[in-house]
């Protein structure tokens, strides 16, 4: 159980630098008096800021601060849990939350709203909303439980039901269902790894076992053969090779000249022709005219003679001149056969030696690789023994992967089930349906006592149901405002008396704002006063402007007033 002892603030709205105190536990019933804006309301402004950062009434935070002082605006909260008490300092200009547990301040290393959960979850074990609907009954900017969403009255009656619990434990459930899932992922990766790793290692120490067949002496033997087969491609490399360098020293050079050579005599011979056919040509014309064709002037039969002699015997001279060329021409053009021949050989054995090559090559590759297996057999057995300890290895990781594996899929199944239990539907549902009944009898007897003769039921759903006694149903927002008054303070008393039952949200103290002031006829108000003189252990304050109560009906009386400007309190 709460206790709320007291409730100190200063510079705060309307009140100055001067503390006002107000004692939460000192008298049964308290009335709280005073005028319209005289700041008899602040208690309740200064109550909910303290505990919980903001005020009962719709004021800008900024706007909390004297604006007179304009500095130094802080709230003092005091109450007991059990034998613990607890002392809350908010301030504003400067900024400051503390919270003191038996004079000892709680670790301020959180951040502030951390540390304001730390209040609510784990001091007060209620937050605002609920605080308003068991604490506090206001006509300011207070939502009755019935104006409240479905979802916001589920959430109110689980605080006071006290199993709000399982909806942090639902949070924390989910956070760990999804490091599960993580787990199980990283797991199962870590098992096929493990997996692969077995099956490789396996085929490692079988291909060692089928090396292990083979002999030493038999890849030496190898070895030496390919060595032999070496020689003889190396030989045979020398020998293609000498014919390859000869062809290229020797022949090429004489194909070559040779080859010039025709040239040189092919363009002789062109020119020999072309003065043998001048020959022809001007013995021709001579023989065939009488007159030059150039001065044209007479030829006379002896020139002619003479000059065609001369012509002849050059022809002569000529054609065996021409005669000798074309033997030399042919004896150069059987010495390039001959050359010409000897190129396809050359060409050949370049061919062969560039195979032979490669396969020297090839052979080196396959000696060094059967050195290798050499140099491995000589390490098998040692490689042997190193796989086989590895796969010994993996096999009981694999084993513990696995191990861990099944846990992890057994944990999921029962996070599921915990899950599905810790839903809205699960185990709070149950807890809702068993004291719903209690809750339904406990609001229509306190409706019945201040004489408001209907029917009134919450679903599971929190939705309600209210039938006159002709058994007309209505809703909540059919009544006039006394009547839904009624129905607020019923439903009041009902969660304080099931905060009670459940020793949850149970505290001394309930604050009333102004409810005989909007909505309570004088009937109303006699039962309302009749109920209240029946609670135990409880501290009721009771704010309203009316000056006509009877202050004889309460144990003690605060009046607030405006001097000044700022709030002045006397009791």
């Amino acid at each position: 159980m709460i206790t709320f002892r007291q409730v100190t603030w200063q510079n705060f709205l309307s009140t100055g630098n001067t503390p006002l105190e107000v004692n939460l536990d000192k008298h049964s019933t308290t009335l709280i008096i005073g005028e319209n804006g005289s700041g008899k309301s602040t208690v309740l402004d200064a109550l909910t800021f303290g505990l919980f950062g903001k005020p009962f009434r719709n004021i800008k935070k900024d706007q909390l601060v004297n604006s007179v002082n304009e500095r130094g605006c802080k709230v003092e909260v005091r109450f007991d849990i059990g034998k613990r008490k607890f002392h809350i300092i908010r301030s504003i200009k400067p900024n400051r939350f503390e919270i003191y547990v038996d004079g000892k301040m709680l670790n301020q290393d959180a951040n502030v709203r951390d540390y304001q959960k730390h209040l609510e979850n784990n001091i007060l074990k209620l937050n605002y909303r609920s605080f308003t609907q068991v604490v506090i009954l206001g006509s300011s900017s207070f939502i009755p439980f019935m104006q409240l969403t479905p979802a916001h009255r589920r959430e109110v009656v689980e605080e006071i039901l006290d199993i709000k619990i399982f909806s942090l434990m639902n949070v924390i459930l989910k956070q760990r269902i999804k490091d599960a899932k993580e787990r199980q992922i990283e797991i199962a990766h870590q098992f096929d790894m493990l997996d692969t790793k077995i099956s490789m290692t396996d085929a490692h120490i079988s291909q060692i076992k089928e090396k292990s067949k083979i002999s030493g002496e038999a890849l030496i033997t190898k070895i030496e053969k390919n060595q032999q087969a070496m020689e003889k491609l190396d030989n045979e490399i020398t020998r293609l090779q000498g014919l390859v360098d000869y062809y290229d020293n020797n022949s090429a050079p004489q194909r070559d000249k040779l080859r010039q050579t025709k040239s040189d005599l092919m363009n002789m011979e062109t020119k020999i022709q072309m003065k043998s056919n001048g020959f022809e040509r001007d013995i021709k014309f001579l023989q065939e005219n009488d007159e030059c064709h150039t001065c044209h002037q007479p030829l006379s039969t002896e020139y002619k003679e003479e000059h065609i002699e001369g012509l002849q015997n050059q022809l002569i001279s000529t054609v065996c001149g021409l005669t000798k060329l074309t033997e030399e021409l042919n004896r150069n053009e059987s010495h390039l056969k001959v050359l010409d021949k000897r190129l396809p050989v050359r060409d050949e054995s370049y061919v062969e030696v560039a195979k032979h090559k490669t396969s020297m090559e090839a052979i080196e590759k396959h000696n060094k690789d059967l050195l290798k297996d050499i140099e491995e057999l000589r390490n098998i057995d040692a490689e042997l023994i190193e796989d086989k300890t590895k796969l010994k290895l993996y096999k009981e990781n694999l084993k513990t992967v696995e191990a861990e594996k099944n846990k992890l899929t057994n944990n999921n199944n029962y996070l599921v089930i915990a899950k599905q239990l810790l839903q809205d539907s699960g185990i709070k549902t149950k807890v809702i349906k068993r004291y719903l009944p209690i809750m339904n009898k406990l609001v229509n007897s306190y409706l019945s006592a201040l004489e408001f003769q209907v029917k009134f039921e919450l679903d599971e759903q929190f939705n309600e149901t209210i039938k006159s006694r002709y058994r007309d149903v209505f809703g909540y927002s059919n009544f006039s405002e006394g009547e839904k008054m009624r129905i607020d303070l019923a439903l009041l008393f009902t969660w304080r008396q099931i905060a009670k039952m459940k020793n949850s949200t149970n505290t001394n103290l309930l604050i009333l704002d102004e409810i005989f002031d909007s909505s309570l006829d004088s009937n109303g108000t006699d039962e309302f006063l009749k109920i209240l003189s029946t609670l135990s252990n409880e501290n009721v304050f009771i704010i309203s402007h009316k000056s006509d109560l009877n202050v004889d009906k309460f144990d003690s009386l605060i009046r607030f007033e405006k001097v000044q400007n700022f709030t002045r309190m006397t009791t």
